[in-house]
């Protein structure tokens, strides 16, 4: 069984893996977790790829005093500082991983790299009316009257200045130099749509971002430009991932971890699992008829590895259950399992019949 997130020890620190310091996995590369203030995921774990030419750094952690502090004290550790930095490999553009680096390139003149599907996603993130994006997303989702309720727990909004634009777009499965490892980037869209991988062959390593978490599942459909299915894309990423040679899995959220592949296999059982259960919610909610939206069909689910009640979850998590749950929903569209129909902007499901 996976062990819970918050007491998960990573093998290369021997303590807690969100513990701060300066963590060495490989020859050459350490891990330096991050801070996540008002962020149940507690840290972000940062990557330093060294050379004699500087610092390669995937993600970048979120642009906010306790993580910059923390990012400058493991840098240190390494008798190094924010100036040796060269590259930062951003996995995907959520603000754990994307705002920190943006910041500290514009100040050191660090080169920032970015999935070129994520574009999209930025360019709403830019634009002032980004929130509406967002409303969207929960009106489909049939949790419109959460919308309100999310932007006001969100906390202080990001300095849209943290979201300029990246030095590199990349596009396309392809090979980056960082530091005189030559890094396969593997676009792995699901989590978001321009998520990526950085396999080093050469180290056995994979700097899986949020793609593949050891004690978690990322969420789907959490984006400002979500895909059309959002978690078959997931499962592909995973499919195709699963197919790349076994390597140590370094994470952007948890331990530290052994091997790629069984964490695949666990996912992709898991969210077997979850579409049986959304059919089942499915079903019971239309057993006389009708539709449900997505946010009818999360009531039914638990949530979390304790398998906590919808009605227990605070504003954002139910909105991201909701949200996630029309990912799956869509899923079972696909494989001819439910029905779908969109009237007045949200969108409806209900079983297919049978035979």
């Amino acid at each position: 069984m996976t062990v819970a997130t918050s007491v998960a020890v990573s093998p290369d620190s021997g303590e807690h893996w969100s513990a701060p310091g300066a963590w060495k996995v490989a020859d050459g590369v350490h891990r330096i977790p991050l801070p996540l203030p008002m962020d149940g995921l507690k840290a972000v774990n940062v990557y330093v790829l060294e050379s004699d030419d500087g610092l390669t750094l995937v993600d970048g952690g979120w642009a906010v005093t306790e993580g910059r502090q923390a990012l400058e004290a493991g840098l240190k550790r390494l008798d190094a500082g924010f100036g040796d930095i060269k590259r930062f490999l951003v996995t995907h553009i959520h603000r754990d991983h994307y705002s920190l680096a943006r910041v500290l390139g514009s100040e050191y003149g660090a080169i920032v790299s970015l999935g070129e599907q994520e574009r999209g996603s930025l360019r709403n993130i830019q634009d002032p009316t980004h929130d509406n994006q967002i409303s969207a997303s929960l009106v489909w989702a049939g949790a419109g009257h959460l919308a309100e309720r999310w932007h006001s727990s969100e906390g202080p909004r990001d300095d849209r200045a943290q979201w300029s634009d990246p030095d590199v777009w990349i596009d396309g499965d392809c090979q980056v130099e960082a530091g005189g490892r030559l890094l396969d980037a593997v676009h792995t869209p699901g989590h978001t749509r321009g998520h990526y991988v950085y396999a080093d062959p050469a180290a056995g390593l994979l700097f899986a971002g949020d793609h593949v978490l050891p004690t978690i599942t990322p969420s789907i459909g959490f984006e400002s430009a979500i895909a059309a299915s959002p978690l078959s894309d997931f499962m592909a990423s995973l499919t195709k991932v699963r197919a790349l040679p076994d390597r140590q899995l370094l994470p952007a959220h948890g331990p530290v971890a052994p091997s790629v592949h069984a964490r695949v296999d666990e996912l992709l059982v898991h969210h077997e699992r979850r579409l049986t259960a959304s059919l089942a919610g499915l079903r019971s909610l239309t057993a006389s008829g009708g539709a449900a939206t997505s946010y009818d069909v999360a009531s039914t689910l638990g949530w979390t590895r304790h398998e906590h009640d919808f009605a227990t979850l605070d504003v954002f998590n139910q909105a991201l259950a909701s949200m996630e749950t029309k990912a799956h929903l869509e899923v079972l569209v696909a494989r001819g399992q439910a029905t779908r129909e969109e009237r007045d902007g949200v969108v409806w499901f209900a079983p297919a019949s049978v035979g």
